[in-house]
Formats: C-alpha cells, sequence, structure tokens
C-alpha cells in the first residue's frame, strides 16, 4: 500500500512525500517528495530515522512518526471489533491500518493522508466530534464495549474518536464549548479506584510544583468521574506536529530508554534546551513524589513550534499508584546505570540535566511541597474523602521520606 504524506503547517497542508508498507509484513519506506526537498524551510518530519535527504528510507516496522500517529490499545480494541463485525472497509493487518482507521480530525499531530493527490484526505469525515454534551451516551457505549455487549451503533459512535494517549482507559475525542479538541476519559465498571479523580489531582500538583501540564477538568456524569483533558497538538484551527520521546529516540517498543537518554535527545533536537532540561528532571521527580509509575517513552511527547526543532509537549498522563497497586518501579529508568530509582539517585544524575547540586534541591524542595498538599489539593477539586485515602501512599511514602531528609 503506497499514501501519500502530508503536514498540516502554520495553516497550510503541504505534500511531504510517499509511504509504502508491506501487505505482508510490518516493514514500510518513505520518501521525500522532489517539491518538499525544495523547499528552503523543509524540515525531516522524524530527525532521528528520517533524516532530510532524497532517497528511500527503509524500515523492518513502522516508522515511529506514523505509529504516534496511530491509536492507543482502547482504540485497536474498537477498531478490531468493528471490523469483526463488518464496519471497516478494510482488515487491519498492521500499524499502518490502524493509524489509517482513525478520524481524520482526532489523530494526533500534523500528519495527514491521501490515497492520491488531490483527493480527501485519509479518515476525513462530514460529521464533527462528538460535542462533550454527548459525555453520558458515550460513557454507555463505552461500558457497553468493556461488557462486550456493544452494538454496532455503539462502535460507529465510537470508532476512530480514538488517541495514542492514555493506554487502555475508554476514551473519546470530543469537543470542548469554546470549539477546543479534548480526550474524555471514562471509568471501567470494575474499577477500584476512581482513575479519573486521580490523574486530575496529580495534573493539579504538578502544575503547582511548576510543571507545564495539559488543560484538564474533573466531571462528574451519572456519578462517575471523567476526566477530560484538553488536546494540546491544537491551536485553533491548526494542528501542531507531535512526536512521541520514544521516536525522537528512535527506541524499538520494548526498550524503557531513560531520563537521561531523553536529556540527550532534548540537547540534540530541542528548541529551547536549557528550558526542557529543567522542565524533564522537574517531572523526574514529580513522577518519584507522586508515584507515577506509568511513565514510559510513549507517554512523553514533543511539539514541533518551530521549524525542525522539538520542544517538550505539556505533560500528560500521570497518574498517581498506590502502594497497593505498584508491582513495578517507573516505566522509564532515571538514567543507563542499574539500580533502584530514589531521589539520590535523581539527584546525581542532575548534571545531565545541566543542573547543579543546588539547582536540583531547589526543583526538588518546590515539587514536594506541592506533592505535600495533595490532600487539601483534592479537597478543592472536590474529590470525596473517600476517594483521597484510597491515593494516600500514592503520595505519601518512602521516595517523599527521603525527600524530606535531603531538603532537611
Amino acid at each position: 500500500m503506497t499514501i501519500e504524506v502530508h503536514i498540516a503547517w502554520k495553516g497550510e497542508s503541504l505534500f511531504v512525500g510517499k509511504l509504502h508498507s508491506s501487505e505482508r509484513t510490518p516493514s514500510s519506506s518513505f520518501e521525500y517528495s522532489s517539491e518538499w526537498l525544495a523547499r528552503p524551510n523543509a524540515f525531516p518530519i522524524d530527525p532521528t530515522s528520517l533524516p532530510l535527504r532524497a532517497g528511500p528510507h527503509h524500515a523492518p516496522v513502522l516508522f515511529g512518526a506514523f505509529a504516534d500517529c496511530g491509536p492507543d490499545r482502547w482504540g485497536r480494541m474498537l477498531i478490531k471489533r468493528s471490523a469483526s463485525k463488518g464496519l471497516l472497509e478494510r482488515i487491519p493487518r498492521h500499524d499502518l491500518d490502524y493509524a489509517l482507521a482513525l478520524d481524520d480530525a482526532s489523530r494526533i499531530g500534523a500528519l495527514r493522508f491521501r490515497s492520491e493527490r488531490g483527493g480527501p484526505f485519509l479518515g476525513e469525515s462530514s460529521g464533527k466530534l462528538p460535542p462533550i454534551v454527548q459525555l453520558t451516551a458515550l460513557l454507555n457505549a463505552a461500558n457497553a464495549v468493556h461488557g462486550e455487549s456493544e452494538t454496532a451503533e455503539d462502535l460507529r459512535f465510537l470508532l476512530g474518536r480514538g488517541s495514542p494517549l492514555g493506554g487502555a482507559r475508554p476514551k473519546s475525542a470530543v469537543t470542548l464549548r469554546d470549539g477546543s479538541l479534548a480526550i474524555a476519559k471514562f471509568p471501567k465498571p470494575d474499577d477500584i479506584l476512581d482513575v479519573a479523580a486521580g490523574e486530575v489531582l496529580a495534573l493539579t500538583l504538578a502544575r503547582k510544583s511548576g510543571m507545564t501540564v495539559a488543560e484538564h477538568q474533573l466531571l462528574s456524569v451519572d456519578g462517575k468521574s471523567i476526566s477530560v483533558i484538553t488536546r494540546f497538538d491544537r491551536q485553533g484551527e491548526h494542528r501542531i506536529p507531535f512526536l512521541s520521546a520514544n521516536t525522537l529516540l528512535a527506541l524499538p517498543q520494548d526498550d524503557p530508554g531513560a531520563y537521561t537518554l531523553l536529556a540527550d535527545g532534548i540537547r540534540q533536537h530541542g528548541d529551547d534546551v536549557e528550558k526542557d532540561l529543567r522542565e524533564l528532571w522537574r517531572r523526574l521527580v514529580f513522577s518519584l513524589l507522586a508515584s507515577n509509575y506509568d511513565d514510559h517513552l510513549r507517554n512523553h511527547g514533543f511539539l514541533m513550534l518551530r521549524a525542525g526543532r522539538w520542544a517538550l509537549s505539556p505533560a500528560y498522563d500521570l497518574n498517581p499508584v498506590p502502594e497497593i497497586d505498584r508491582s513495578q518501579t517507573p516505566k522509564t529508568p532515571i538514567s543507563e546505570d542499574p539500580g533502584d530509582p530514589t531521589i539520590a539517585a535523581a539527584l546525581r544524575s542532575a548534571p545531565r540535566f545541566a543542573l547543579t547540586t543546588q539547582d536540583a534541591k531547589t526543583i526538588l524542595g518546590e515539587v514536594f511541597e506541592a506533592v505535600s498538599t495533595w490532600r487539601e489539593t483534592g479537597k478543592r477539586l472536590g474529590i470525596k474523602a473517600s476517594i483521597l485515602a484510597a491515593y494516600q501512599t500514592a503520595f505519601e511514602n518512602p521516595m517523599a521520606d527521603e525527600a524530606r531528609r535531603i531538603i532537611g
């Protein structure tokens, strides 16, 4: 299968090149068009795996820049079930098939696809994404899918509204009242924790600690908490190019990488390098103190705000994990050196983030102070005391004790 790749950039839709994906294997190839290479301000759409040069690029799997456009586990499940009910023209076999099955309006980033020049963008629909007032209907459809009792209409309602962000949690793209694009994340009927409340609490604490985070709100529908996260890859009608940290570092999907490697990637490809290095270290210690242990490299993102340079996206998918649900350490190690994640280890890594020990301790103090207000912050968000109690060990833990001793 060969498709045209376009990018929405500064209000224009520009032809970048052609992507070929094998029908039989996951392999792919991509070649920049001569007209794109001739542009005076041309840039690579993936600076690591697709450098700006003539001739084909080859990969044994789908290039990360295109895989980032695809759905997460929830979206893939919806697509599989839709295909089994005959709702799709094409049965998905490889990653590209799943990416193309998403609604063009809800795909993350700025890449768009066409079968041929002048044709419609693949996945472009005449209908608008569901407005936020339809949360009840979306929740009911998601519950039906979870219970494997969904109808074809439920699947049509949710199909293509997914996102590469958020893992296996039920969700849908929605439009807010001001027209902004957002992701609504729903509870699962068998949830023990109020996951939406925990996510919004973590995002609120992260912002209080000095981090840049995605806009967020906590809503209640039929007594169920729903987190609504505004998409940061849109600016009004304009799309903003996006890459996951996994793609920026060109790491295999099962390679955990490290925060220090991500710092090296920022040095090589970043926009405001010093700012983002400090921000990344702040996110590292926040994840330790708030038990945000699902911090794999797909949960770190970059936006291209200036041609060819990549800036850390606002933080997203921050989920505190109480001790009783903790089965492993954070998904992304602090550094390449083996060892348990500790505040001391984070401090030892500070020079890789262009921080002095004193600078790092100052940031640690700011994050610790913010995270320590978790209970009062939760109450201000309207989260019930019983729900907050379930999260206590996510914020009051040995990492917090270690930070307290270091800060003095």
